[in-house]
């Protein structure tokens, strides 16, 4: 017999692999899906807010920190759109910087959390003793409330923004390592994964090659939804002074301020509590049309 394995497995003029058929079929429809409907809504409004916040030093009028002499608790007008806190500052100007608070929580602490979750997930999927040490762990890490676990943290390293992206890095690695796992171990079962591994391919190619590419859907529909719950904790964290130090603003901590100023000034928090809105909603209408495209 003149034609090796390998030949036979993937001839010259083959037609496309399970894989590269399911990447054709796929890609497309996760592209397109943001692009029309939900998808694009939901991008626009996110592409708004972080334009508000990429711009807040061209859009500000004032400095975030800036006492205006005799400017306490007024009201919206020309001169302050939103009004001014009980220290004379511009509550525009804080409303625009502490978007970029959310930001840094929501596109740097949630990917990198992703990412290492990630990893891990395909380590743990693939070695069995990897797999035990790494689920003890994320057991360890999940039986602990969001809040409890900020609390926890705040008390070894204080309060600030480095205590809110820890605690969703923790929050966030266990979720995606353990939809990575499952993800992993279904696409790892399937017929051209195994003619891979007959052929002769490492572990780490077909991990690289073949299981991860075809595992990405679910992950990113969950990297839509880890992004809006990071803006909750966030707010949560700032509105128990767990979160950003004054005078840094932060939406969570513009809306505690709010809260606390609702009979003097109910208009305190309206600006803060409509960016948020707008935030975690683009991104639940990205989530929602992700999903709907890896359903079809």
């Amino acid at each position: 017999m003149s034609e090796s394995l390998i030949d036979v497995a993937a001839p010259e003029h083959a037609a496309p692999q399970p894989d590269e058929q399911f990447d054709q079929r796929r890609r497309p429809s996760i592209w397109s899906a943001l692009r029309r409907g939900k998808g694009l809504a939901g991008v626009l409004l996110v592409g708004a807010v972080v334009a508000l916040g990429l711009l807040a030093p061209l859009l500000a009028p004032h400095s975030p920190t800036e006492q205006i002499p005799g400017a306490n608790l007024v009201g919206p007008s020309g001169a302050h759109w939103l009004g001014t806190d009980e220290v004379n500052r511009d509550l525009l100007s804080r409303t625009l910087f502490g978007i970029r608070t959310d930001l840094v929580v929501v596109f740097l602490a949630v990917p990198i959390g992703a990412a290492i979750g990630i990893l891990v997930g395909l380590v743990s999927s693939w070695w069995t003793f990897t797999d035990v040490v790494a689920q003890r762990v994320f057991d360890l890490v999940l039986a602990f409330p969001t809040l409890i676990l900020a609390i926890a943290l705040t008390a070894f390293v204080g309060p600030g923004l480095r205590t809110v992206f820890f605690v969703i890095l923790a929050v966030e690695l266990p979720v995606f390592g353990r939809l990575t796992r499952t993800s992993v171990r279904t696409v790892r079962e399937m017929p051209y994964v195994e003619a891979a591994h007959v052929v002769g391919a490492g572990s780490w190619w077909q991990l690289r090659r073949h299981v991860l590419p075809n595992s990405m859907e679910p992950l990113l529909v969950q990297l839509a939804v880890s992004m809006s719950v990071a803006v909750f904790i966030e707010g949560a964290m700032s509105f128990l002074g767990l979160g950003v130090r004054p005078p840094a603003p932060s939406l969570g901590s513009l809306i505690r301020d709010g809260v606390r100023n609702m009979y003097d000034a109910p208009y305190f928090a309206v600006g803060p509590l409509a960016l948020v809105v707008a935030l975690v909603l683009g991104l639940l209408l990205v989530s929602q049309a992700l999903a709907e495209a890896r359903r079809a």
